[in-house]
């Protein structure tokens, strides 16, 4: 049985045209599948807005307490409800989750060397509970995975969204016949081992 898990990241989710087009073939898709997203711009805007300090590093996001307020917000809130919204009115099943939900992805906060990136979790081996997830797709549900977790205590952190997708794949690839897919904002869906847009 396949289970197909696409990644989305700001790109497309910045860009209502290529979104749309995204959700449409996300949709056409008949087999089990899950998606996961990133943040885009918005965390940032709200945090310019609100006068928080804006920190990246190498592309990473350095995630201090305010700042975590903010992402949570527009992760697993305002984007990770839309595409739930956006599917739904389109006939998909969608359930919107974050790794913290149910505790189907736990996490521990990243180490401060050699950059201390604040609130950022990382995952281990074990992280995702498969058994809950696969009760959810057994079911027909197509969960939605806002880039939030949390550890053991229950701290909620910023969790990079690359690094949830490959998790799923890998933790699940004893039940079914994954397929990873990363979209990027360009026409098609960049599939791993591929050099061009394909449409899946």
């Amino acid at each position: 049985m396949d289970l197909n898990i696409f990644k989305i990241g700001g790109n497309i989710i910045d860009n209502p045209k290529r979104l749309d087009a995204f959700l449409n073939t996300f949709c056409d898709c008949r087999e089990k599948k899950i998606l996961v997203h990133g943040g885009g711009k918005l965390a940032s805007e709200l945090c310019r807005q609100l006068d928080i300090k804006v920190v990246m590093d190498k592309g990473r996001r350095v995630t201090d307490l305010m700042t975590l307020r903010v992402a949570v917000m527009v992760y697993a809130g305002w984007i990770n409800k839309n595409l739930v919204a956006s599917l739904l009115s389109r006939g998909c099943r969608a359930l919107g989750l974050s790794g913290a939900d149910g505790g189907c992805i736990m996490a521990e906060k990243r180490k401060p060397e050699p950059v201390d990136y604040g609130f950022a979790g990382d995952l281990r081996g074990g992280s995702v509970d498969t058994l809950f997830i696969q009760n959810l797709l057994e079911k027909g549900l197509v969960p939605v995975f806002s880039p939030i977790t949390c550890d053991p205590a229950g701290q909620l952190l910023n969790t990079n969204a690359d690094t949830i997708a490959s998790a799923l794949a890998v933790a699940f690839r004893s039940y079914y016949t994954v397929r990873l897919r990363f979209v990027f904002d360009r026409d098609g869906i960049c599939c791993p081992g591929r050099k061009s847009p394909c449409r899946c």
